[in-house]
């Protein structure tokens, strides 16, 4: 009888330890669970449209296939321009879900008119000078587009290109004439590579991703005028979670190895 009485409480007092046990290990689990930033990013399913930079195409149509491959359920649309013409198109209703510039300049217009979200830098990028194969006009440097019978093309002004040439301009003291001003840098490499225009003002990743198209010819005094890429979930985004995601994606390490191997480097 005894010996009834003293083992009971014992056991009572067991089987309490370890249901608060099992209580106490779910709940953690749980809780780490629907922490898990990775978790809610899968989850996120169906389709966005993504407005990017004329130079980003060839990198961010990669990306995309990738983000789909690792992500059944989600559509990952396109829609590439010169920055500046993007920014009017974003401005005037045009849907998208995010946007991704090629400089900060035509990022911070979306700003000011309160419709972007946080943007985050996730690239640069250089401008390299695009000649005809095997360089006919032997430019060497960025004063040799000012040379008699040299035909130079840039980038107009708004675009992130353009406006980089005009500062390697203020800071050279070099004014170029060019023969015409296109609307995006895919413009500009296409003049060149198809020979209606002897040089142009691309970027590096233009002209590694036209190997045997065009040749490229660096210059010194481009480092003046280095483009930084921010990206951004614009407000209006109809599907925030899938556009979260594949901005994370874009700026994970996966992105990353992407961009450089295009010739992008680090933001």
């Amino acid at each position: 009888m005894s010996l009834r009485l003293i083992r009971l409480p014992v056991l009572l007092t067991t089987v309490a330890a370890t249901a608060l046990l099992l209580t106490s290990c779910s709940g953690g689990g749980t809780s780490a669970s629907s922490s898990s930033p990775s978790a809610s990013s899968s989850s996120a399913t169906g389709s966005i449209t993504v407005f990017a930079a004329a130079s980003l195409q060839k990198t961010f149509t990669e990306l995309g296939k990738q983000y789909e491959t690792a992500h059944p359920g989600t559509t990952i649309a396109f829609s590439f321009a010169g920055s500046s013409d993007l920014v009017t198109q974003i401005q005037n209703g045009a849907p998208a879900d995010v946007f991704a510039s090629a400089d900060e300049a035509n990022m911070e217009k979306l700003a000011a008119s309160d419709l972007e979200g946080s943007a985050q830098d996730f690239a640069k990028n250089t401008l390299e000078i695009a000649v005809a194969p095997g360089n006919p006009k032997k430019i060497t440097d960025f004063k040799d587009l000012t040379n008699a019978g040299v035909q130079v093309v840039t980038c107009a002004a708004p675009v992130p290109c353009g406006a980089a040439a005009q500062k390697v301009e203020q800071a050279t003291g070099i004014t170029l004439q060019p023969v015409s001003e296109e609307q995006s840098v895919t413009d500009v490499l296409g003049k060149v590579s198809s020979g209606q225009a002897d040089a142009g003002l691309v970027y590096v990743t233009d002209v590694k991703g036209a190997a045997g198209k065009v040749d490229g010819v660096t210059f010194k005094d481009a480092s003046s005028a280095i483009n930084t890429y921010p990206i951004a979930v614009l407000k209006e985004s109809t599907n925030p979670d899938l556009a979260g995601a594949f901005d994370d994606f874009v700026r994970s390490s996966a992105g990353h190895k992407v961009l450089q191997a295009a010739g992008f480097q680090a933001p």
